[in-house]
């Protein structure tokens, strides 16, 4: 895209030398060696006759030589599909049959995955071996030119596939990039893919995780931490279930900043890291796949009151909306509008539902219920169609399970329906048991169900998966 790749030829210019990306394998990529990658692959891949209007599937790992391809497909005016990771074969399979994929890129082993899906059998194959030669003199792509086919993450049915133009992710970077601007050298943790793309227009470093993001899980505290302290690392952008983790461990004195999004941020949570590290500065980040971001929250500005109202039953503050965001509650619902709100999907049978526009404004239904405070402040109340009967009023999940999460020994909790009738499920140590039923009991909730684990999404492990709750109960 214009922008990004502008950015980071400037970035290139002033600190050609500075580390780019530190790959989970720890290996070190200057910003210099970052361009001619990007320009040796530029080249081998135009020899292929990659250009203008090619959609390219990229299956790689999340290392240098991911964000050198982007750069390198970008240069040459093509798109590239971005597959749903956490969905496996499947995503890639979805993938290429709505996305009109003309070409494959991988690295390493993804490569093996051509065999497994006939549609790719006859389009080039391309593979990360570089030419090395100057930047190919080619017109920088236009702000309406597509860049980027993402899709959602398919918690609420089959993923949808989101395209991004590059005006797009130019306005989606002039979004992010104030909020994390610094006037020191930074080194930033990410586990989130798009801000390792604005660090890198930013000329920041980034350490990229040495974990799968699909096993969210497996990942220990210890390790954690180990890692951060390894690298120096200064800020930490992770989803709630690594704050989570990250509040289990000693956290490095280096760390002083901890971006989280992706997920719920509840008050027990921040009460957690903070116990730990207690100079840390938080900021809660909201958004979608759609809309990243929509609002941002740094822990300093809840105050007790807050507090006391989340835990009275109001719902879960997210913050202030971002600048260049228009956000407005419709019978309940956010919805939001912006340069870099999607304004539509790659089929437009998704709009019917997802899009409403009015004149040349097209609002994108989040599917979040909420509302403003009087400080014009946006507070979560859960998603909308997930409110039960609670004494004969509709209660929203997060208005009972901010109060819940910080009952002794609750870890997880969901509100929902179960057989038409309301229950509060609860992971966590069931000695507990009768005293949550007692206190589940004084909000009129009639029933408490014990289970070892609530299953939560794949993409981030930082949200309830209700679908597969439900089943499960």
């Amino acid at each position: 895209m214009a922008d990004l790749l502008s950015d980071f030829a400037a970035a290139v210019a002033r600190t050609p030398d500075r580390t780019a990306i530190i790959d989970g394998l720890g290996r070190r990529v200057s910003f210099a060696q970052l361009q001619a990658r990007a320009q040796g692959l530029a080249w081998a891949w135009h020899a292929c006759g990659i250009g203008k209007g090619d959609r390219v599937l990229l299956a790689m790992r999340v290392d240098a030589d991911l964000y050198a391809s982007l750069a390198a497909l970008w240069s040459l005016g093509a798109t590239v599909v971005l597959p749903e990771p956490a969905m496996g074969l499947a995503g890639l399979r979805h993938a290429v049959r709505v996305a009109g994929v003309t070409a494959f890129a991988s690295a390493g082993a993804y490569g093996l995955l051509r065999f497994a899906l006939p549609a790719l059998w006859r389009l080039p194959h391309l593979r990360p071996i570089a030419k090395p030669g100057p930047a190919l003199d080619l017109p920088l792509p236009d702000a309406g030119d597509l860049a980027l086919i993402s899709f959602t993450s398919g918690t609420s049915g089959a993923p949808k596939a989101i395209p991004r133009s590059h005006g797009f992710l130019a306005a989606q970077h002039r979004a992010i990039a104030p909020m994390l601007d610094s006037s020191a050298a930074e080194v930033d943790l990410v586990a989130f893919p798009v801000f390792v793309l604005i660090n890198i227009a930013s000329g920041r470093t980034s350490v990229l995780p040495n974990w799968k993001m699909s096993q969210l899980a497996q990942v220990q505290p210890a390790a954690l931490t180990a890692w951060m302290a390894q690298h120096t690392v200064t800020r930490a952008l992770l989803p709630p279930a690594l704050c989570d983790t990250l509040a289990g461990g000693a956290i490095p004195p280096s760390l002083h900043t901890v971006f989280t999004g992706g997920g719920p941020i509840f008050p027990d949570l921040l009460r957690r890291l903070q116990a730990e590290g207690p100079a840390l500065h938080i900021t809660c980040v909201y958004g979608s796949t759609e809309a990243e971001p929509i609002a941002h929250l740094s822990s300093a500005q809840i105050t007790a009151q807050d507090v006391a109202a989340m835990a009275a039953g109001q719902g879960l503050l997210v913050g202030s909306p971002v600048r260049d965001i228009h956000v407005r509650i419709v019978t309940g619902e956010i919805q939001v509008a912006g340069g870099h709100v999607n304004g539509g999907y790659l089929d437009p049978a998704h709009d019917a539902e997802n899009k409403v526009r009015i004149g040349q404004i097209i609002w994108h239904r989040t599917g979040d219920a909420g509302y403003f405070d009087a400080q014009g402040r946006l507070w979560l109340l859960g998603r909308v169609g997930t409110q039960v009967d609670l004494a004969g009023k509709p209660t929203y999940p997060f208005q009972i399970e901010v109060a819940a999460r910080s009952w002794p020994g609750a870890a997880q909790c969901a509100l929902m329906s179960v057989r038409g009738a309301p229950c509060l499920v609860i992971a966590g140590d069931a000695a507990c048991l009768n005293a949550w039923t007692k206190a589940a009991a004084q909000l009129d909730i009639p029933g408490v169900k014990h289970i070892a684990r609530i299953p939560m999404d794949r993409r981030h492990a930082s949200k309830v998966d209700r679908k597969a709750l439900q089943k499960l109960l």
